[in-house]
């Protein structure tokens, strides 16, 4: 066990503390504050520093609850080392309830590092990250589908490198998306700075789906333990686990023509190759579009406005190898699959 220390970012948070702040990374037109929310939970024992970001993407809430979770439950006297929770990374664009920061419609998860020299969205990046997220050891970044779509519950990570590899299965998520991020995004910069960081993709953008949100709990939890933050707690292994790796086991299927669309599969995401996943009509109801499943697999993102063009993704999809299937027909068969396509 290594001895407890301060954390320090302009000032610092002693052992033992729990410190809710607000913290300075930018000015609005009219030269007020834009103040991020960042808890720090300082355990009174030393050990690893983990940190935990939502709404980087602005109307993405359902990480804002989870961390306003996390940021209660946890306290110092039952931490071997620190959390730090970034509740609202993105403040203007969540202040507008919109993805992007309202000046440029810039991304914020596209200009990490950054820069202070640069635009507005690398200046709030690099305040962000040279203050809170430099100073941790690994990261879990929290964040939904886009407006008009939904996401099954799932992480996305780089598991080709060990380290990354280790915090998204202790994640204990059933489905990991493998594969480098953006550039410019904090998964990407975090890791390649020896920070190992996953992404958690959970639900749609504005609104809170609480069980998600207590599967993201689990999650957290689960993560604390593997890393020693809570000793002798248990580490999450789900009853199956889908790693996708290659390109050819993931498809997003995108419409042909153009009209209304209808989801046809079950109440659960599960398909067989050739089922008819949905179909686009036209007004009239004279031409009808089938939309099957090239493989057997896992619906994992929905289109939710029902209207589609030519060219507009409908859902993707990811295979099941034998023995995933059997587990997942075992767990449907049985009442326990918790899979949902997320409306």
């Amino acid at each position: 066990m290594s001895d407890p220390k301060p954390f320090r970012y302009d000032t610092e948070v002693p052992p033992g503390e729990k410190r809710h702040l607000r913290y300075e990374i930018s000015e609005t037109y009219l030269g007020d504050p834009v103040e991020v929310p960042v808890t720090v939970v300082n355990g009174e024992r030393g050990g690893p520093t983990v940190f935990m970001t939502a709404a980087l993407h602005g109307d993405e809430l359902n990480g804002v609850k989870v961390l306003q979770e996390v940021a209660a439950r946890y306290d110092p006297a039952t931490l071997h080392g620190t959390l730090v929770c970034i509740h609202v990374a993105n403040v203007p664009g969540y202040l507008a309830q919109q993805r992007y920061l309202p000046i440029y419609d810039l991304d914020l998860n596209r200009s990490f590092p950054g820069r202070n020299s640069a635009n507005t969205a690398e200046r709030m990046a690099n305040q962000i990250y040279e203050r809170f997220i430099k100073p941790c050891d690994v990261g879990v970044d929290f964040h939904t589908s886009t407006r008009n779509r939904t996401t099954m519950y799932h992480v996305r990570a780089d598991v080709a490198k060990p380290e990354v590899n280790r915090l998204a299965r202790s994640f204990g998520s059933n489905l990991i998306l493998s594969g480098e991020a953006d550039p410019g995004s904090l998964r990407t910069v975090a890791t390649r700075d020896g920070i190992p960081t996953i992404t958690v993709e959970m639900g749609r953008a504005h609104r809170f789906q609480l069980p998600l949100v207590e599967r993201a709990l689990e999650g957290v939890e689960s993560v604390l333990a593997e890393y020693g933050l809570l000793p002798g707690r248990p580490v999450a292994w789900p009853g199956w686990t889908r790693i996708v790796e290659n390109a050819s086991d993931k498809a997003w299927l995108r419409a042909d023509t153009g009209g209304l669309v209808e989801m046809q599969y079950g109440e659960v995401p599960l398909v067989y190759e050739g089922d008819t996943i949905c179909t686009v009509s036209d007004h009239f109801k004279k031409r009808e579009s089938r939309v099957a499943a090239p493989f057997t697999g896992l619906v994992i993102g929905v289109l939710q406005n029902p209207v589609a063009a030519p060219g507009h993704p409908l859902c993707h999809l990811v295979s099941v190898d034998e023995g995933t299937l059997a587990e997942i027909e075992r767990e449907i068969a049985a009442g326990e699959f918790s899979e949902r396509p997320w409306s």
